[in-house]
């Protein structure tokens, strides 16, 4: 371990364990999932489709929460000085609860939240989902006009904010005729009606231990009760909302414990008894892999998640040795920087059990570099926003095997490869398009029941991700049927740039191209050509473009055409065309 980790960018070997694997998914499956075993499986119906569920899943987000109640004076969330304990997070989660309640808030009604990821952030998320409302994580890197959008669509009666979104927000009121309410945290100074602080109401983090102990508001919440509403962009421009329900969240505990449970019986070992963990979360909680795959998870099993105010790898070390911090990831951007970065040596990162990670392409060699570098096995898997979260799983020996695999599909899901036309199913190792059934899938996209009828059909959603599965089940992505850029794990909708760009009065054609990026995985990239006597710069544009979106949209370099961009016959710019434009361009800058 020494020698390699000196020497993190040669390509590194693995060497299976002699006899592994013990078993086969098949016989591990049989035996974890049998009649009476923690991960029994049952057929209910969702929507009028007979679905595969984890039997012992918990029915509800309250549920949840009043079972973490049992976690007791442990640590929920540690941020900067600022360390609130289950007991006193679930004290102020149900003055909140009680709040929101006085002020009229109702089953089903719409409440957003956007925020740094702060200690409040859980305490409003399950604040609003205990009334049976529905809680709208909107990304905190968005701009006003994009955090406006959604607030519209989504119907928010109220928002619940930190003081930098609350600047972009305010202005836009006008425009928001549905939202009644907003409760602000973390503001400097005074707040003007509609809006409220939110610590007049549970006070700071540092003193949640001081609030009555109550218990949750009773309301009868079911499983396919909607809970969240979270922003996927779509290609056609416009964030579409994906509305998920109490079991779509929930349906994740069990499938990543069942992630965990197998990796030791492909070893021949009996899974050891959950013990809770230290996770730094670098990834923003307004994705569903933090939200759903992290935080459920942390809340069941009584975890102790460490917020960073802004990710800086040297604060990380610090703060995994302080902590003794057992688990990190988030995206493979993270996993590159902690590997790469020239002070590693200089802290204790012993206690590092596994760095796991998702929503972006990652090299095989950084699987295997995790191993080797810090003693850690790494994690992956596949999901999207519409289907909340974890479909697949993959850790271990075998993603150090598979390295270029997502995993399998957790035993309640089911994947399938699809002719083009969505007319057949294709044999295994044929390359089509991905799709995914289970009880994660997202009800509907909110208010768009064209897109929906689109995207999902009985039971089964069209993820657009082009994909084969081997003889065994796994997944491999092979490519993105729809037009999306992943930078760093943050979705970049090709559309989006395109139309901002055009916008521009010189901009008469524009097309976005994703680069590849070492540690990011993509970056955008366009090409532009300008209308006659018309003149723009390349920083004009990406200024231009950056008035408008959030800043990890904005293009790393734009590129001038003479002519407009080739197309096909039905008018759609050939964009493998523009790629080679950018072999001779490099950007190694590595944060987004």
């Amino acid at each position: 371990m020494e020698e390699t980790s000196k020497a993190p960018d040669a390509a590194v070997a693995y060497q299976l364990p002699e006899g592994w694997p013990k078993a086969s998914l098949d016989q591990i499956q049989a035996a974890l999932c049998a009649p009476g075993a923690r991960f029994e499986m049952e057929t209910v119906d969702i929507r009028g489709v007979p679905t595969r569920v984890w039997k012992n899943a918990l029915p509800s987000l309250p549920d949840l929460a009043r079972h973490a109640r049992s976690h007791g004076d442990r640590l929920f969330t540690i941020y900067e000085d600022e360390r609130v304990s289950y007991e006193d997070w679930l004290r102020a989660t149900a003055a909140l609860a009680a709040d929101l309640q006085a002020r009229g808030i109702r089953k089903g009604d719409r409440v957003a939240l956007t925020m740094r990821n702060l200690p409040e952030w859980p305490v409003v998320f399950f604040a609003v989902t205990s009334l049976g409302a529905i809680v709208v994580p909107l990304n905190a890197w968005w701009t006003a006009p994009e955090l406006a959008y959604a607030l519209k669509d989504s119907g928010a009666r109220a928002v619940v904010c930190d003081a930098e979104r609350w600047e972009r927000i305010g202005p836009s009121l006008d425009t928001l005729s549905s939202l009644e309410h907003a409760l602000v945290c973390r503001s400097e100074t005074p707040l003007a009606a509609p809006a409220h602080r939110l610590e007049d109401i549970i006070g700071d983090p540092r003193h949640y231990s001081a609030l009555r102990d109550t218990d949750l508001p009773e309301i009868d919440i079911q499983p396919e009760d909607p809970a969240t509403i979270f922003y996927t962009s779509g290609t056609t421009g416009h964030p579409k909302g994906a509305l998920g329900t109490h079991r779509n969240i929930l349906t994740n505990i069990l499938s990543s414990a069942y992630g965990a449970a197998r990796s030791f019986a492909r070893r021949g070992e009996l899974p050891p008894a959950p013990t809770p963990k230290t996770m730094l979360t670098v990834i923003p909680l307004f994705h569903v892999t933090a939200c759903n795959a992290g935080l459920m998870g942390a809340v069941f099993a009584g975890n102790t998640m460490v917020f960073m105010h802004k990710w800086d790898p040297v604060k990380a070390f610090q703060i995994i040795e302080r902590e003794r911090v057992n688990v990190t990831g988030g995206v493979p951007t993270i996993a590159w920087q902690l590997i790469e970065h020239p002070d590693r040596e200089r802290y204790d990162l012993s206690s590092l059990e596994a760095i796991a990670y998702g929503g972006a392409p990652s090299a095989p060699d950084l699987v295997r570099k995790i191993h080797s570098v810090f003693g850690a096995l790494p994690g992956n898997g596949w999901g999207m926003t519409e289907t909340s979260a974890t479909v697949t799983s993959h850790s271990s020996e075998d993603y150090l095997n598979r390295p270029d695999s997502c995993g399998p599909p957790v035993p309640v899901s089911d994947l399938k490869i699809m002719s083009p036309d969505g007319s057949r199913e294709l044999p295994a190792g044929e390359v089509g398009e991905l799709w995914a059934k289970g009880p994660q899938i997202v009800a509907e996209y909110w208010n768009n029941p064209k897109a929906t009828a689109e995207t999902f059909m009985d039971g089964w959603i069209r993820t657009g991700d082009l994909a084969r599965l081997d003889d065994e089940g796994f997944c491999y992505i092979v490519d993105r049927a729809k037009d999306i850029i992943i930078r760093g794990g943050e979705n970049i909708y090709s559309s989006e740039v395109e139309n901002i760009l055009y916008d521009h009065p010189a901009v008469t054609d524009a097309a976005l191209i994703g680069i590849p990026h070492r540690t990011l995985g993509e970056q955008p990239a366009a090409v532009v050509h300008l209308a006659p006597s018309r003149n723009a710069t390349e920083a004009e544009l990406r200024d231009w473009v950056r008035q408008h979106l959030a800043a990890f949209k904005v293009p790393v370099k734009i590129l001038f055409s003479d002519d407009t961009l080739p197309r096909n016959a039905n008018g759609k710019i050939l964009k493998n065309e523009l790629k080679p434009l950018f072999a001779e361009w490099t950007d190694d800058r590595q944060t987004a």
